[in-house]
C-alpha cells in the first residue's frame, strides 16, 4: 500500500496518543497536505496546541466516542488492545496502523528519505542531517525524537521530495519504514525486553537491509564490530564511515578544551573538506561522519555539509549545557544505555574541569536488569555519583531490580562515592553541597533526571 497523500485529502485520520514525539509529526504532514486530522492523548501538551493552532481536532482521554466518522485511525506502540478507541474503529470497520506501518506506507510518497537507525545517536545524527539538508536548501520534511531548536520543535514539514526519520528498532518497527538511505550508526545489546539475545538484534538488522527500496544505500559504522556480520549478504550499496575504519574517515583529530573535535574529511585517502564541530565528544564525530555520509549519498553538496555541521549547535537532551552558575557546569544527557554513559562520560572527562558529579536514573527494570554488570562499571572515573529510582517508564515494578541494589554493586567496586536518593530535591541538596567552583555537573537518563538541575539552579549563586 502506498498512503497517497493527494488521495486523501480532506478524508479523516485519527491519531490514538497524537501528543507523541512521532505522532505529532504525522498529524502534521497530513494536516500540511490538507487532510483532516482528529486525535486523543491523556493530557494537554506544547505537541497538541501546534496541532490545534494547524486545526486539528484533539480530544483528552481515550472514549469510543472520539472515534465516528474517520477513515483511518493510526495508534502508537503504548496502546493496548483494549483501547476503546482502538476496539471501537476495529468494530466500525474502519482501517487501523500502528505507528511504525503507517510511517511506512507515508514514507513511500518521499523519493528522497533518509531514515536514522542504530542503538545510539539516532536524534543527534537526524538533527546532523536536519541542519545539514536545511544548510542546502533542500526544503526537507523532518521527524526527531526531541526538541530541535533549529526547526523549533521535534518536526518540520518541507514541500520536497526529502524526507529525515529516526528509524527505532525497538520492537522491530523500524522494518516497516526503510529510507532510500538507509543509516546504521551502532548495534549492541537493548530493548532486551523484546529481544531474546544481541543475535536477534544482530539478525532483525541484517533483515532490515532486505527490505530497502531497490537502489537503496546502506551508511553504516566500520569501526562496530557487529557491522561485519550485518553487511556481510547486502545488495544494496554500501559505504562504511569510521574513525579507525572505513570508507569514509576522521582523520587528524583534536579536541578544545570543550571537547569539541576538529578534523579531515577523507573518503578513501582522498581530503574532501575539514570540520570543526561545535558540539562534544567522540560520539559526535561518529554521528557527523554517519550524517556526512547519508548526505553523500543523497546528493547534498559539500558546502552544504560543511555549513550545517559546523553551524549545528546541538538537540535539547543530548549532552545540553543547561546553565552555569557560582562557576559550575551543569549540563543533562539522554543516555541510558551502558554504550551511551560512556560516551557521555568519556566526553566530559575531555573537558577543562575540576570535580565530575553525575545525577543517574536508570531507565525501565528489564534494560537495568539485563544489563546490571555494564551499568556497575560506567562510573569509575567520576568523582560522585547520585542514584535515582530507576524510572519504569510502560514496565510494573515487580522486584526485578532496584536502584538500591545498582548502588551496593557500584559501592562494592570502590571507585566512585556512589549515593542513593529518592527526591530530586535531595540529590539538588547534596549537589549544593559538595559541587566548587569549576566542577562539572551531569544529570543522566531517559526519564526525569534533569529535574534535579531544575532544583539546584535556584540553590547556586549566580
Amino acid at each position: 500500500m502506498l498512503f497517497d497523500l493527494k488521495e486523501y485529502e480532506n478524508k479523516k485520520v485519527h491519531f490514538i496518543g497524537i501528543g507523541g514525539v512521532s505522532m505529532s509529526g504525522l498529524a502534521a504532514i497530513l494536516l500540511n497536505n490538507q487532510v483532516k486530522v482528529t486525535g486523543s492523548d491523556f493530557k494537554e501538551s506544547k505537541n497538541t496546541e501546534k496541532l490545534k493552532e494547524r486545526g486539528a481536532i484533539i480530544f483528552y482521554g481515550h472514549h469510543k466516542e472520539n472515534i465516528t466518522d474517520q477513515d483511518i485511525v493510526v495508534y502508537t506502540a503504548a496502546i493496548r488492545e483494549d483501547n476503546e478507541e482502538l476496539k471501537e474503529a476495529r468494530a466500525k470497520g474502519i482501517k487501523t496502523y500502528d505507528r511504525a506501518e503507517f510511517l511506512g506506507h507515508l514514507i513511500k510518497n518521499f523519493t528522497n528519505s533518509i531514515a536514522v537507525t542504530g542503538t545510539h545517536g539516532k536524534t543527534s545524527t537526524t538533527s546532523m542531517l536536519s541542519a545539514i539538508s536545511l544548510a542546502d536548501e533542500k526544503d526537507p520534511t523532518i521527524l526527531v525524537g526531541a526538541n530541535l531548536p533549529l526547526i523549533g520543535g521535534n518536526y518540520r514539514i518541507g514541500d520536497s521530495d526529502f524526507f529525515i526519520t529516526e528509524a527505532c528498532e525497538y520492537k522491530a518497527s523500524f522494518m516497516q519504514f526503510p529510507g532510500k538511505v538507509a543509516l546504521i550508526l551502532n548495534v549492541e545489546a537493548d530493548h532486551l525486553d523484546y529481544y531474546r539475545d544481541l543475535q536477534h538484534i544482530l539478525d532483525t538488522f541484517k533483515e532490515y537491509i532486505t527490505v530497502m527500496p531497490k537502489g537503496g544505500t546502506v551508511v553504516a559504522n566500520a569501526d562496530d564490530p557487529n557491522m561485519d556480520y550485518i553487511l556481510q549478504d547486502a545488495e544494496v550499496e554500501v559505504l562504511t564511515f569510521g574513525i579507525h575504519k572505513g570508507r569514509l574517515k576522521a582523520e587528524n583529530i583534536q579536541f578544545d578544551e570543550m571537547g569539541r573535535a576538529s578534523f579531515d574529511v577523507v573518503l578513501e585517502g582522498i581530503l574532501l573538506l575539514p570540520i570543526h564541530l561545535k558540539v562534544p565528544g567522540e560520539f559526535n564525530i561518529y554521528n557527523a561522519l554517519g550524517a556526512i555520509g547519508a548526505s553523500l549519498s543523497s546528493g547534498i553538496s559539500m558546502e552544504g555539509i560543511k555549513k550545517g555541521l559546523e553551524g549545528y549547535e546541538g538537540v535539547d537532551k543530548r549532552f545540553q549545557h543547561l546553565y552555569t552558575k557560582n562557576g559550575i557546569i551543569v549540563l543533562d544527557d539522554y543516555a541510558h544505555h551502558p554504550g551511551e554513559i560512556k560516551n557521555a562520560l568519556d566526553t566530559v572527562l575531555k573537558m577543562k574541569h575540576n570535580k565530575i558529579h553525575v545525577v543517574f536514573q536508570s531507565h525501565t527494570y528489564t534494560r537495568t536488569k539485563a544489563l546490571f554488570q555494564e551499568f556497575s562499571e560506567c562510573f569509575d572515573d567520576m568523582d560522585t555519583l547520585l542514584l535515582l529510582p530507576i524510572f519504569a517508564a510502560r514496565e510494573p515494578d515487580t522486584g526485578l531490580v532496584s536502584s538500591e541494589e545498582l548502588g551496593d554493586a557500584i559501592r562494592a567496586r570502590k571507585t566512585v562515592k556512589t549515593i542513593n536518593v529518592k527526591e530530586f530535591d535531595e540529590a539538588a541538596r547534596h549537589l549544593k553541597e559538595v559541587a566548587e567552583p569549576g566542577d562539572i555537573i551531569l544529570t543522566m537518563g531517559a526519564g526525569e533526571s534533569v529535574k534535579v538541575a531544575e532544583a539546584l539552579e535556584p540553590l547556586l549563586l549566580d
